[in-house]
């Protein structure tokens, strides 16, 4: 007898967008979705800290690193939320959120999600009111993020941020992906 959560193929990517509790909170709702970390990806040290990344002076993006069932779902469909639920126009910022470590950022695990990314930004050319400023960039180390901010939304809901941003972010993606949401 097989097992079937072995048998299934699953996929890895990787997006810095802006607060990484925002896009965990995203990600985690997206059916097909099994697993969604928070980390530090395209930074120049081994092992950073959150009071590092802050500190902006170590390159790296706050990011989630999303496993996924591409039965389930696209990696194209990924891109597209992705796109939908932070502002991809803004370089180095997400709303008050300021500083290179909240970029826009794409780091593709494969040649085909390379393509399919730079795709995706080219059919969304003109789509919004500024241009896009989402970096494309080489796969690097992801190193997870301390361990009280995973789940942090779920965790957290009334914390002032989490009710301030995430909240509003995470009702921004359910009404425009309702038939993408986990089914619970």
């Amino acid at each position: 007898m097989s097992d079937s959560t072995t048998d299934k193929q699953v996929e890895t990517a990787v997006f810095g967008g802006g607060c990484f509790w925002c896009t965990e909170a995203v990600f985690d709702d997206v059916e097909g979705v099994h697993k969604v970390e928070p980390g530090y990806c395209g930074g120049e040290v081994d092992h950073p800290t959150y009071k590092q990344i802050c500190g902006g002076d170590t390159g790296h993006a706050e990011v989630v690193r999303i496993s996924f069932d591409p039965e389930q779902v696209s990696y194209r469909d990924l891109l597209e939320i992705f796109f939908a639920t932070h502002d991809p126009t803004t370089l180095n910022r997400q709303g008050n959120d300021i500083g290179t470590q909240y970029r826009s950022a794409i780091f593709p695990t494969s040649e085909e999600q390379l393509h399919e990314a730079a795709a995706m930004m080219a059919d969304l050319e003109g789509e919004f009111a500024a241009p896009i400023v989402t970096s494309i960039e080489m796969p690097a180390p992801f190193w997870p993020a301390e361990d009280y901010h995973f789940d942090f939304f779920a965790n957290h809901p009334e914390q002032p941020y989490c009710q301030a941003i995430v909240a509003p972010k995470l009702a921004k993606f359910r009404a425009k992906f309702a038939s993408r949401r986990k089914k619970r």
